[in-house]
């Protein structure tokens, strides 16, 4: 089994960042917000057999308002978004590459996250595709919307959304129509579920499979489950 890693940055007076270290040397990385609960899903990763990976992951603030300041770009405190994209996208990557001596290309590297933490990924997905390849995006939040034209490149993307959560299952395909339509590799896929947890926790693996199977082609269609 893996271990956990919790080091201090120096962003914003002190920001912890959680590491889920496999015991096998790393295949793919992840990076995420939300790190006091999405760090410790790596064990869920290792039962369902998927390839060691390492997850890094930043700890939200306890503030949600502020939390959705950092985590979402253009609609609330733009300042605060942009000092968190620095951290997440410079600091955080600096720290899993000086303290486990992991940096892997785009192809191996994903951004996850959920609710809120859905949106920070699709944000740092479409702003740095060269770093990330792979956005796993569930439940995302509404304060970030596709924009009337998206960039290019785009990553690949995997979204799911809850039948219990129509509100958030109608951003997350909102997000994927968007991607689709501007030539991106999306799996948007709905299924019985709430917005919390333990629906978000089962779902980590699969998309994990979906994003580093070696077989997986570019503009596959989309699935619904």
């Amino acid at each position: 089994m893996g271990r956990l890693v919790t080091d201090t940055l120096g962003y914003d007076g002190g920001r912890p960042v959680t590491a889920y270290v496999p015991a096998a040397p790393p295949e793919a990385v992840v990076f995420a917000g939300d790190g006091q609960v999405i760090a410790s899903w790596g064990d869920a990763l290792e039962a369902a057999g998927s390839p060691p990976t390492l997850i890094v992951a930043a700890h939200r603030l306890d503030d949600e308002t502020q939390r959705i300041h950092e985590y979402s770009p253009g609609s609330f405190a733009s300042a605060r978004f942009a000092a968190h994209e620095t951290f997440f996208v410079e600091d955080v990557r600096r720290w899993a590459r000086s303290r486990f001596g992991v940096a892997l290309p785009a192809e191996r590297t994903a951004v996850f996250g959920v609710s809120a933490g859905g949106e920070l990924a699709l944000a740092m997905g479409l702003r740095h595709p060269d770093v990330y390849g792979t956005v796993l995006c569930a439940s995302p939040g509404g304060g970030y919307q596709p924009p009337a034209v998206l960039p290019k490149p785009l990553p690949r993307a995997y979204l799911v959304g809850g039948t219990g959560e129509p509100w958030f299952l109608a951003n997350a395909t909102r997000w994927a129509d968007a991607l689709r339509d501007a030539g991106a590799d999306v799996v948007l896929t709905e299924r019985d579920g709430s917005h919390g947890g333990a629906f978000w926790r089962e779902e980590f693996p699969l998309m994990m499979a979906w994003a580093f199977r070696p077989s997986r082609r570019a503009g596959s269609p989309s699935r619904r489950s």
